[in-house]
């Protein structure tokens, strides 16, 4: 069986988007098979950050109720073979039933080695859809304060899983920022009380590569490149180095 793994953050501007489709796109790269679910309804761009804007006509609602099949409504990535994308819809008619959410995502995890969903910001109804039979969640944040305590917050809700299901990844982490402010990794490591599976930094050809339509790992083997690959191969259960932010 496969894992189901909620990527969520208290507030938004985080990076969840990107994280997702990144750490999608290299856990495919390393032959595993792999989702991407977007469960940001109303504001999702998880397509374009897969380059695959527009591809997929149906969403998971159409599913839920009934109008097509799961099978239908995924849509394969057109570079990666083993990778899918499972999006969610522009606007809601009704409430989505968390139930029924829950029934799919059980096949899901049949279907797939990862299942990646990537969570409405906040701790609204879009997080507690994203986070319906999780296996595990990852937390991201910057080092902003502000962002630190919105984690700590996120934390708590997630407080059903067992110890060691939670992780922290600190994204656009910028060096000369950080010494300025006198910020470490491991204060924002301390101020959200998780185990840290990777460290992301600022990186100037990500926003490139999204006007572009390309994901970064297709045009980049540097910076947050890696740092994405890394952290696909510590979900995988491998024994990777932190990079240093320099």
């Amino acid at each position: 069986m496969g894992q189901v793994i909620a990527v969520v953050s208290g507030k938004g501007g985080t990076g969840k988007t990107s994280l997702v489709s990144h750490v999608g796109l290299a856990l495919a790269a390393m032959g595993r098979r792999v989702l991407c679910l977007d469960c940001d309804v109303g504001l999702r761009n998880l397509d374009i950050a897969l380059g695959m804007s527009d591809c997929a006509v149906m969403d998971f609602t159409d599913v839920l109720e009934g109008r097509c099949s799961l099978e239908d409504a995924m849509v394969r990535h057109p570079r990666m073979d083993r990778l899918w994308l499972l999006t969610a819809p522009s606007a809601l008619r009704r409430p989505v039933d968390r139930r029924a959410f829950g029934v799919m995502v059980d096949r899901l995890r049949g279907k797939f080695d990862y299942c990646l969903v990537d969570s409405a910001a906040g701790l609204g109804a879009g997080f507690r859809l994203s986070i319906t039979g999780c296996d595990r969640a990852i937390v991201v944040t910057t080092t902003d304060p502000t962002s630190l305590r919105d984690a700590q917050r996120t934390v708590m809700e997630l407080d059903r899983l067992p110890r060691g299901r939670v992780h922290l990844v600190v994204n656009r982490c910028k060096r000369r920022l950080m010494r300025s402010l006198h910020q470490t990794i491991d204060d924002a490591i301390d101020a959200a009380g998780l185990p840290l599976l990777g460290v992301v930094p600022e990186d100037e050809d990500l926003p490139l590569a999204l006007g572009r339509g390309v994901p970064l790992l297709f045009s980049s083997n540097r910076c947050a490149s890696v740092a994405y690959r890394n952290i696909a191969r510590r979900l995988d259960g491998q024994r990777v180095p932190l990079m240093r932010i320099r």
